[in-house]
């Protein structure tokens, strides 16, 4: 444990395996997020193929930039999603894909 700049002691929490695709993309307008958005609040889950486990969207209007945090159970679950993703439209993306990260999740740290 460690304190902070505000005096709490940050906790390091262990996880169980979890696997993080991680995408990156360039090219981002606030319709496409919202066309995103509106395309999964309409889905009655995950696309096909995506044995996903839950969805993290970040995204800088600035830049015009998102990240999209894609979670998964396994490893193999992660394989097989990063396939079904792969064989989108890219006119489903959020922009232009510049990378993509298959993770497993090493350390999580809770601040509260």
């Amino acid at each position: 444990m460690s304190e902070n700049a505000t005096g709490r002691v940050n906790r390091i929490v262990g996880v169980a395996a979890v696997y993080v695709r991680v995408v990156r993309f360039s090219d981002v307008s606030a319709e496409r997020i919202e066309g995103l958005r509106a395309r999964i609040d309409e889905a009655d889950g995950p696309p096909p193929g995506v044995p996903t486990t839950g969805l993290k969207v970040l995204y800088d209007a600035e830049q015009r930039t998102a990240v999209v945090l894609q979670y998964f159970a396994t490893a193999e679950d992660m394989d097989a999603g990063a396939q079904a993703f792969g064989a989108m439209d890219a006119a489903e993306t959020p922009g232009t894909r510049a990378s993509v990260d298959m993770c497993e999740i090493k350390l999580e740290v809770d601040a509260s």
